[in-house]
């Protein structure tokens, strides 16, 4: 076990200078740069000439676009990392490090009560469909998976919006926090919170049930074909025995390893989401950083879902061999 990790952490290394070297020469060949989108008004209207665009370039390490200056900008970030300097942040004007530990926080618990509810309800959905399959549950729980699938989650967090805090007024429209509210504390913060989130918990749950349902259902019928499982009814146990000791119990080998590989996703941010609801989570933060070119932030941001990614992956392959023991590492 000591020996695979290893290997695959060393593997996990050379994962991530690739995947560096890719992200940084994508941002810098980006036809502009933070200085061209903070200053273009300015430009257009005659007020920085040329000479000082160059400058401010300059500056920010942005002037040498070339090849070789693109190489060199590599190994300079390269460098700073390795002595755990992400740099500091073109947009917001602090280190990488504390912009992305500051609001990583808020996208966690987003992503994680999402994720918790999108698992308490898909899996008894998949199950039930499974056992019933081709009946009128089976395809209503088709139709509402589908549904789930299509749904773009702008769109419906937008008729969520108009719906549920616009016309009905039962949830703010925006934001983490009301902004209006003077004597707070620290529990009333946490339900206005709450309260705010509930829009965006639903997005989040709908729009990625579905595909955790179809990921159940098929899981199960696979389980319910198996030889044990006519075994077990030949002996005349009870079907509900057969379904949730037997059947359930292998249906939730592959969801296990599902769950320790969504790492990333919980740190990552709901960028859509998070954009339309304003909250101000890493996802949203990112989202404002790769528009505005920020290249430090952008390279911060996707070396640390790089980093969630490999150990998710590593995780959800530890995590196989110990719901199932039949698996062996080699």
């Amino acid at each position: 076990m000591f020996k695979y990790i290893v290997k695959r952490l060393l593997l996990g290394l050379l994962i991530l200078f690739g995947v560096s070297v890719i992200i940084y020469t994508l941002v810098r060949i980006m036809p502009t740069d933070f200085v061209d989108n903070q200053f273009l008004s300015q430009v257009n209207q005659g007020t920085i000439g040329a000479e000082d665009l160059q400058r401010m370039k300059a500056l920010y390490g942005l002037s040498d676009n070339s090849f070789l200056g693109i190489i060199k900008g590599y190994f300079q970030w390269l460098g700073n990392l390795l002595r755990g300097d992400l740099g500091n942040s073109f947009k917001y004007q602090d280190p990488v490090k504390e912009v992305i530990s500051k609001n990583m926080w808020t996208s966690f618990f987003l992503a994680f009560v999402a994720m918790f509810f999108q698992f308490l309800i898909a899996i008894p959905l998949g199950v039930t469909a499974a056992t019933h399959q081709y009946s009128v549950r089976d395809y209503a729980v088709t139709v509402f998976t589908m549904i789930g699938i299509s749904l773009p989650s702008f769109f419906f967090a937008a008729i969520l919006i108009k719906v549920f805090a616009v016309d009905l007024g039962w949830f703010p429209v925006q934001g983490a926090l009301d902004a209006s509210v003077t004597d707070s504390n620290v529990f009333t913060d946490f339900f206005d919170n709450i309260h705010h989130m509930i829009l965006p918990i639903v997005t989040l749950v709908v729009i990625n049930i579905g595909s955790l349902m179809r990921y159940t259902r098929t899981n199960t019928l696979e389980v319910l074909n198996a030889d044990y499982i006519r075994t077990a009814r030949a002996k005349g146990l009870k079907e509900s025995r057969v379904i949730y000791k037997h059947a359930f119990r292998n249906t939730m080998i592959p969801l296990v390893t599902l769950l320790a590989g969504t790492l990333p996703t919980l740190f990552s941010g709901a960028m859509i989401v998070e954009q339309v609801f304003a909250i101000p989570g890493i996802g949203n933060m990112a989202y404002k950083a790769q528009v505005a070119g920020d290249i430090p932030f952008i390279m911060g941001y996707n070396m640390f879902l790089a980093v969630l990614s490999v150990l998710g992956t590593l995780l959800a392959d530890l995590m196989y061999v110990v719901v199932d023991p039949r698996v062996k590492l080699k």
